[in-house]
């Protein structure tokens, strides 16, 4: 199997005024074909560091593909960098030129020559046709290497990598089928999911792999496995999950690439439920990761966002004696909170949020990270309390995979 490696080009990159969304999306296509990423490189706007690279990557990898630098200003090297590589010279390419001239044609606007230049490549370079934009693809095949050559701008780069480079890198190579299956799960830290599973972790068939996944409240497990000349790859990976779903059952919410939101959104439409939120401290982040979902207006109703003590209690009902007792941020708060949302929006089911989210507010007895957790419904009210200070961000964002996954765990039976 070739080893690849990805090589982004520009300074944007380096400082961090660009995120490095290329790589990403090309590990994840090439994976679907059969194809490992090696390393991922980022290289600055400079030819003798972009030739520098070039010479390392070939020594690593049979496949390498590069994104960035083709654009019209000055600051964009690679084509003149790659052609000096590769000692040949800049020709015109005329299908370029008119697909270059079609697009200024169709938007009204003058060509200029920096932008017929965009039409140059390289002799000798297999050009391949960017529908997208007016920097074109290119292909070349060195001492058994193969570089490809595309754009920075993102939907260009997926264009391409879809419509050009990934069928000819599955006709130049022949790739042996990987499969990856994903289970996504909440509630739990990848160090205790790991020793809840080791047994099972240490059976798997050779060719098998297990990654852990963390992000915030949740951890996906990728299950990767490598063709070993034996039928039905797939089905032998799926016939894994039983066992999985026995040790991991209620922290398991979804299998495949799924949001926490969109597993909810599925299961209040399989019981036909609608949903609320109440929110302080989350400030309507809750809502905003539930709404981001399409199709959400068919169970959720809407979210009363209240920060001030004044809106918990015309707008939620919150007794002013709750609040003098225990304070804004308190489980006995957050379960008012949550059973006024479901009175006052009309809905079967509402969740309400209120904590420290920092970097100030807090105190002794309630530090910054206190946040409370709460959903009501027909049969009740369920809360929780915690403690994690990681930033005011992560705390809001935190909070709100918590509070969606108390959401899965009471429409699923677990709390």
């Amino acid at each position: 199997m070739p080893d690849v490696e990805i090589m982004t080009i520009g300074d944007e990159l380096l400082y961090g005024q660009v995120v490095d969304t290329n790589s990403a999306f090309m590990g994840q296509e090439l994976g679907k074909i059969g194809l490992r990423v090696r390393q991922i490189s980022s290289v600055s706007d400079r030819a003798d560091e972009i030739v520098a690279a070039l010479d390392q990557a070939r020594q690593r990898a049979q496949i390498v593909l590069m994104t960035g630098g083709l654009g019209p200003t000055k600051d964009d090297l690679t084509k003149h960098v790659l052609a000096r590589y590769f000692g040949a010279e800049l020709v015109e390419h005329a299908p370029t030129l008119r697909h270059v001239e079609d697009i200024f044609r169709r938007f009204g606007r003058p060509m200029l020559d920096v932008n017929r230049q965009q039409a140059l490549v390289p002799a000798g370079c297999e050009v391949l046709h960017n529908a997208v934009g007016t920097a074109p693809g290119m292909w070349f095949e060195d001492g058994g290497t193969v570089f490809v050559s595309m754009p920075g701008v993102p939907f260009e780069m997926k264009k391409l990598m879809s419509d050009e480079v990934l069928p000819r890198l599955q006709k130049r190579f022949q790739l042996a089928p990987i499969e990856h299956l994903v289970v996504m799960t909440a509630g739990l830290g990848e160090s205790f999911l790991a020793e809840k599973i080791a047994d099972w972790e240490a059976a798997l068939p050779p060719n098998f792999k297990l990654a852990y996944l963390p992000s915030l409240g949740s951890v996906r497990l990728r299950l990767t496995a490598a063709a070993d000349g034996l039928p039905d790859l797939r089905s032998r990976l799926e016939a894994q999950l039983p066992a999985l779903r026995e040790r991991l059952g209620e922290y398991i919410f979804a299998v495949g690439e799924v949001p926490l939101e969109a597993a909810i959104g599925k299961l209040l439409k399989e019981q036909n439920l609608t949903l609320g939120t109440a929110e302080s401290c989350t400030g309507g982040y809750v809502a905003s990761k539930l709404t981001s979902v399409a199709g959400a207006s068919a169970y959720f109703l809407g979210s009363v966002i209240a920060y001030h003590n004044d809106v918990k209690i015309k707008q939620l009902g919150v007794r002013p004696e709750t609040l003098a007792a225990h304070g804004a941020v308190s489980e006995a708060t957050v379960r008012e909170m949550a059973e006024g949302a479901r009175q006052h929006l009309g809905v079967d089911v509402a969740l309400a949020t209120s904590g420290i989210a920092g970097p100030g507010g807090g105190s002794e007895q309630k530090p910054v990270g206190t946040m409370c957790l709460a959903v009501a419904d027909a049969q009740g009210t369920v809360s929780r309390q915690f403690t994690m200070d990681r930033g005011r961000q992560i705390n809001i964002e935190y909070t709100t995979q918590a509070v969606l996954n108390l959401l899965r765990q009471r429409l699923t039976g677990l709390a």
